[in-house]
């Protein structure tokens, strides 16, 4: 059984693949925080912008089959022939869920799978790319892939823990709230200090919400 919060087909905003269309599913559940404000001051991730309780968003609900879950997201694909359908696990963490049944309905669905993890579970065999975004004093269980995108800045999750990862691709991303409000305390604006430390360690890049900067999902 698959629990999903929401799924929906949008550009992808962050990252190495900023602007590309991509089917979104995002998976209910996370390891590091349990989405309720009450506990939001006592959890390892304590920023999060993003809803992942329960299965009621948009397109949401609870698959019993791989196959099942890889039709309804399929669904939202255009009906072209153009570009490699393209699909984003995400969540809360989707490494509690996604599994290689479930990676493999999505390929037989033509899907390029991507996930974007906290990086703190075992991933399973078969995907496509994998975006890292390490939160917090979590310990990383994965260590290599495509693309690593740290939130910035985070007392406990400094840049130089993770420059001698094996990723292609490094990133830095402002700290916001989830109404855009800077929430780091005694840092200045978290935008300017990303900039600052991408110009000053140019290993890393920045990476934007650009979907919010034009206003989409």
């Amino acid at each position: 059984m698959y629990s999903i919060k929401e799924a929906f087909y949008s550009l992808q905003g962050e990252g190495a693949h900023s602007g590309r269309p991509a089917v979104f599913c995002r998976f209910t559940g996370c390891n590091l925080w349990s989405g309720r404000e009450q506990d939001r001051a006592g959890a390892i991730c304590d920023f999060c912008d993003t809803d992942f309780i329960g299965s009621d968003g948009q397109q949401g609900g609870k698959f019993s089959t791989p196959q099942s879950l890889g039709r309804h997201l399929k669904a939202f694909w255009p009906d072209t022939q153009e570009g490699t359908p393209y699909v984003i696990c995400t969540g809360g963490e989707p490494a509690l869920q996604l599994d290689e049944a479930l990676v493999s309905a999505l390929h037989e669905e033509g899907f390029e799978v991507a996930i974007e993890t906290n990086g703190t579970r075992p991933l399973p065999a078969g995907i496509d790319w994998i975006c890292v975004s390490p939160k917090g004093s979590s310990q990383l269980v994965i260590t290599e892939g495509d693309e690593l995108k740290l939130v910035y800045p985070q007392a406990n999750a400094l840049p130089e823990r993770f420059t001698a990862l094996s990723f292609h691709h490094f990133f830095l991303q402002p700290m916001a709230s989830p109404e855009g409000v800077d929430l780091v305390q005694n840092c200045g604006n978290s935008q300017q200090a990303t900039i600052d430390y991408c110009l000053n360690h140019p290993q890393w890049r920045l990476s934007l919400q650009t979907h919010k900067i034009v206003g989409i999902e």
